[in-house]
């Protein structure tokens, strides 16, 4: 009796958020690819963000060194 009424009620709670009917494993599947899409946008982002700090830096770098060198001729 009690295995009956969790699993009608797991069934209640699907149905209140919309996860009802002969669909409702395609659309959990569809949910659980989009949220590894929305995780595998987030670490690409964080990443291309990292690569983008580093290379400004190396380039500030770079190019504090060129002018203490004088590399692209200069002034006095």
């Amino acid at each position: 009796m009690l295995a009956r009424a969790a699993e009608e009620g797991a069934k209640r709670a699907l149905a209140d958020v919309g996860l009802d009917g002969h669909e409702a494993a395609l659309d959990i599947r569809d949910l659980r690819s989009l949220v590894d899409c929305l995780r595998l946008v987030r670490r690409t982002a964080m990443q291309t963000a990292v690569r983008m700090i580093t290379t400004g830096v190396m380039l500030a770098l770079l190019a504090g060194i060129a002018i203490k060198l004088k590399i692209f001729g200069g002034g006095p």
